[in-house]
């Protein structure tokens, strides 16, 4: 039981659950990339390293925001309960965890150049960490910290694609890479509605707070707008076919909804839109794409 409970708290404090939001794009851009192989796909072993260096970059770097955020959660009753703020992890243990995970990432790295020869992965290690962890501190004075967020997930499918084919990497990857990051801004500005009088109240910058909901929910629609049109393009680009483009129209379809689930008065289903339909948009058009590779 205690094990259990040691497990869903670090589990809890990282989100570990929200992999599922990069994940799927990262492996969209480990099979694209792999159409270029002689065996036109990626192999096994290439496989595990991405979910390695996925998941350990992102641990690290939601590790990072907790610590650097410790003190702003307590102070927000939203987040108070969270395992930092709590004491249900201590300051020690979460830069322990940071270093293992930043560990655990390089390792994965230098597999890439191990395996296959590619040295870029390695290379890019240090500088990928820095702008994963600066995300942290953007918040503080920058109101358009949600698309440094989501361009920081977004360099999970660039580094997918330059791991596993880099002399292919172009416009397809691009396309992608600004795809997941009006994605993921657009959904962090619907959540980060739920903070707009503590972000004012303690001077943190965000545009739900720095220009009021209803202003901040049309920039959340308009670049979940743009991310329909970057898919669409994606797949002209790389000529996909009928699997793909039924997982764009979902996705355009989930994400009209999720916009419509949120107004300026009415933040009560920001979960249902944050939590449930961006983990169904992330795995349908990742399945649906990969399945359109294979087929």
């Amino acid at each position: 039981m205690n094990l259990q409970k040691t497990i869903h708290t670090w589990g809890e404090m990282i989100k570990f659950g929200h992999s599922i939001f990069a994940l799927p794009f990262a492996l969209m851009a480990t099979f694209l990339a792999g159409r270029q192989l002689p065996g036109k796909y990626p192999s096994l072993r290439q496989f595990v390293l991405i979910v390695i260096c996925m998941v350990s970059a992102r641990s690290l770097a939601m590790t990072f925001n907790r610590i650097v955020d410790a003190r702003i959660d307590a102070n927000n009753p939203r987040t108070a309960g969270r395992a930092l703020p709590a004491g249900m992890i201590t300051m020690r243990q979460a830069w322990t965890f940071f270093l293992l995970c930043s560990l655990m990432f390089l390792v994965g790295t230098a597999g890439f150049l191990r395996l296959t020869g590619n040295p870029w992965p390695l290379l890019l290690a240090l500088p990928v960490m820095v702008y994963l962890c600066g995300y942290s501190y953007a918040k503080r004075f920058t109101r358009w910290s949600h698309f440094w967020l989501g361009s920081a997930i977004a360099l999970s499918p660039a580094a997918a694609w330059l791991a596993i084919h880099p002399a292919s990497i172009g416009l397809s990857a691009l396309l992608l890479v600004l795809a997941v990051t009006f994605w993921i801004g657009g959904f962090d500005i619907i959540y980060a509605c739920q903070d707009i009088e503590f972000d004012r109240s303690i001077g943190l910058h965000s545009l739900p707070s720095r220009l009021g909901p209803a202003a901040a929910l049309w920039i959340a629609r308009t670049a979940h707008t743009l991310v329909v049109v970057l898919l669409a393009g994606l797949g002209i680009i790389e000529q996909l076919g009928m699997a793909y483009w039924i997982g764009v129209g979902g996705v355009a379809l989930l994400l009209f909804i999720e916009n419509s689930l949120v107004h300026p008065h009415d933040f009560s289903r920001v979960n249902l839109a944050f939590f449930t339909i961006n983990g169904v948009v992330s795995l349908l058009l990742g399945t649906l794409t990969i399945v359109d590779i294979i087929l």
